[in-house]
């Protein structure tokens, strides 16, 4: 990673946002993934990727309304119930966000497209996009659900 290019994307994003964003960015680091920062047409995107298995767990992405945090969790069904413990603006958020075609008829989505999310939350079930789902604004209320959420998943071990 270039060390100057995250200060880019710092510099880019709102004051309130980079003290988390340099957290978070630490915190991946250290939990042994690896940082890929590239400029698009709304601004940077900094990815986490894992090394074993080579996936990516989180993206910073730019949008009008501010920068967001995708996350893509490996092990959700392990852990779904920590849904239920999200702020009602975070589970409002989720909820809206779009249904995933491949899951709910696989004929009607690119065969190539990675599955999304078969989650409940608040006893209602969804099946959700991998690439909005999980897409959460850097608010002050959001952030410590987020580094739990992270941390969860980080976590967890796959079960054979």
């Amino acid at each position: 990673m270039s060390e100057h290019k995250f200060n880019e994307f710092l510099e880019s994003i709102d004051e309130e946002s980079r003290l988390f964003a340099s957290e978070i960015n630490v915190y991946l680091l250290k939990s042994g993934c690896i940082c890929d920062i590239k400029e698009a047409k709304s601004g940077y995107t900094v990815s986490y990727i894992l090394k074993d298995p080579k996936k990516t767990l989180a993206t910073f992405i730019c949008r009008k309304t501010g920068v967001k945090l995708r996350i893509y969790p490996r092990f959700l069904a392990q852990y779904s119930d920590f849904l239920d413990t999200l702020p009602d603006k975070m589970k409002s958020g989720i909820a809206k966000s779009s249904v995933c075609k491949r899951l709910i008829n696989p004929d009607d989505c690119n065969p190539k497209c990675v599955k999304g999310y078969d989650f409940y939350l608040d006893g209602q079930h969804y099946q959700k996009c991998r690439y909005s789902a999980f897409t959460l604004p850097l608010t002050p209320l959001n952030i410590p659900y987020i580094k739990a959420f992270l941390e969860k998943d980080l976590n967890c071990q796959i079960i054979i």
